[in-house]
């Protein structure tokens, strides 16, 4: 992978990142770094299940790839977030 590719990986994982962070409520107890890895991990999982159903590649803005994506980081930040509270709440007992 050349580095533009590592950037545009970083770039839109944000993007996804913050987007399932959004869509998540009430406030999430984890970083930015795992917001930004579980948004490249859902961006490129999202584009893979995209791929899969032949919605990856449309006219114009590629929506359903946008909202596959989201939707992943979303799971994947509220899963996280439930996964670290857990860790906080076993630690204090």
């Amino acid at each position: 992978m050349e580095i533009s590719g590592i950037i545009s990986a970083i770039v839109i994982g944000i993007i996804i990142g913050v987007l399932g962070r959004l869509v998540v409520p009430g406030r999430q107890r984890i970083g930015i770094l795992w917001t930004i890895a579980v948004g490249i991990i859902a961006a490129l999982a999202g584009a893979a299940i995209a791929e899969a159903f032949g919605v990856n590649d449309t006219k114009g803005v590629d929506w359903i790839e946008w909202l596959i994506q989201i939707g992943l980081a979303a799971l994947g930040v509220a899963a996280l977030d439930r996964f670290k509270s857990g860790d906080r709440s076993r630690s204090h007992r």
